[in-house]
């Protein structure tokens, strides 16, 4: 029976305060790291997931290495936002979605629940798309069929919180090793040019004159900041089990916290850094478009695209890659999708219900959308881009309200936001926001 109105309820009840860590006063740092480390993996899921790996892959095989500054540009806005995401959880206890909803009128508490809603949906369909495409180049499965199997990802993460959050932590964490040794193995076979690649971290004029450059740029920006990993963050944040009635023991949970989330985020730049370089040095000037994964897997075996590095295995071993990141991206986006929920409406329900009630708001009209479409490959990867439309008018009414409430002393406390935070806060919101705009027109 679903209950309303419960404001005191914690986020992700489940796995709220349920990993235990080391004391504060307790010297071990490596000890401690490893305690904190995990919610940032989750969170850098979201950074690097098929959307993407599409505008990564597209930049490289037009402009080369250039946007690598892009990219190393975007995950420096991305680690300050989450930093801000991580004090809100840390401090106030609260993850985004309820510290909004406690603050504002029914009215409105429901206009933002729908708004981050439909940001969920189209933050969970580049999981989902990736993941159908991945298993029909792999085994031939019909789109279908692979959207209807990533049902399965709710059991995946029913099962493994049976055991704890840390399961699925070290999951993800796994996962995102694998795809970083395979992008690894494919950048290194190429042999690119590692001059040209350090250049390409130095933003150039350039950029700004050429009008397509600018709109790829814009989406890469405005794919990397998106709401569910700003809400997922506040949550996770609270997955540690230690005094926060002690100014100490917050403290070194903010710390280490940071420490976990911009490890992570590090991660995810190097694994988009690495498909940029790949497009780069394989695609670049040599008639090949990248605008569907498949374009991709199958220059990777072509002599006629890629020459003597042609192979089979690594075809095989990039949809794999794709296929690892696509469910890992589902089941982290079905986490967010449950904190919006609940965090908005104040839902309460059975565990399995919640998980599937989530999976199923966003299943059902992609698979409308793919009755109407006739399941076909490209239009579904255009649909990846689209959805940046969603996200954008979702992201004002995510960051705003998160650089406001972090910069409240009286739910802050000696935490509160500087006031050159709160410029900086508000600055790269306005940015971003406008960067998406200018993207939703480009499309």
């Amino acid at each position: 029976m679903a209950q309303v109105n419960d404001p005191n309820k914690k986020s992700l009840d489940e796995i709220n305060a349920s990993v235990e860590v080391p004391g504060v006063y307790e010297t071990a740092f490596l000890q401690k790291f490893l305690a904190y480390s995990g919610p940032g993996a989750l969170v850098a899921v979201g950074y690097m997931d098929p959307g993407n790996w599409l505008t990564s892959l597209s930049g490289g095989s037009q402009y080369r290495f250039r946007l690598l500054s892009v990219l190393l540009l975007s995950i420096l806005v991305a680690m300050f936002m989450q930093t801000l995401s991580i004090k809100l959880g840390v401090v106030a206890r609260q993850d985004l979605a309820q510290a909004i909803a406690q603050r504002v009128p029914k009215v409105v508490r429901y206009g933002l629940w729908l708004i981050n809603e439909v940001a969920m949906m189209a933050t969970d369909m580049t999981g989902v798309v990736g993941t159908s495409i991945a298993l029909k180049l792999l085994f031939g499965l019909p789109l279908i069929y692979g959207i209807l199997l990533t049902i399965l990802d709710v059991l995946v993460v029913l099962l493994f919180l049976r055991f704890g959050i840390r399961r699925i932590e070290l999951i993800v964490l796994m996962a995102i090793l694998t795809i970083g040794i395979i992008f690894s193995v494919e950048v290194f076979r190429a042999h690119p040019g590692w001059i040209e690649i350090l250049n390409g971290l130095v933003p150039g004029s350039q950029i700004l004159l050429d009008h397509q450059e600018l709109v790829l740029s814009l989406s890469i920006i405005g794919a990397t900041i998106m709401p569910h990993n700003v809400y997922l963050h506040s949550s996770l944040a609270q997955s540690r089990r230690y005094d926060y009635h002690d100014p100490k023991q917050v403290n070194e949970a903010l710390r280490f916290a940071k420490w976990d989330s911009n490890v992570h985020l590090i991660a995810a730049f190097l694994i988009n850094a690495l498909l940029l370089i790949l497009g780069g040095t394989l695609f670049f000037h040599k008639g090949a478009q990248l605008t569907a994964f498949r374009d991709v897997y199958d220059g990777l075996k072509s002599s006629t695209v890629v020459g003597s590095l042609s192979s089979s295995l690594m075809s095989t071993l990039f949809a794999f890659a794709l296929l690892l990141t696509g469910m890992i991206s589902s089941i982290t986006s079905t986490l967010s999708g449950q904190i919006v929920m609940e965090g908005y409406l104040n839902i309460r329900l059975p565990l399995w219900e919640r998980r599937l009630l989530t999976r199923f708001v966003t299943l059902i009209p992609i698979l409308i959308i793919g009755f109407i479409v006739g399941f076909n490959e490209q239009t579904f990867e255009a649909m990846v881009v689209f959805a940046q439309i969603a996200l954008s008018i979702a992201l004002p009414v995510t960051l705003y309200p998160m650089v406001a409430l972090t910069g409240n002393r009286k739910l802050m406390g000696s935490h509160v936001n500087s006031f050159w935070t709160m410029v900086l806060g508000y600055g790269l919101t306005t940015i971003i926001m406008i960067l998406n705009i200018e993207f939703m027109f480009s499309v």
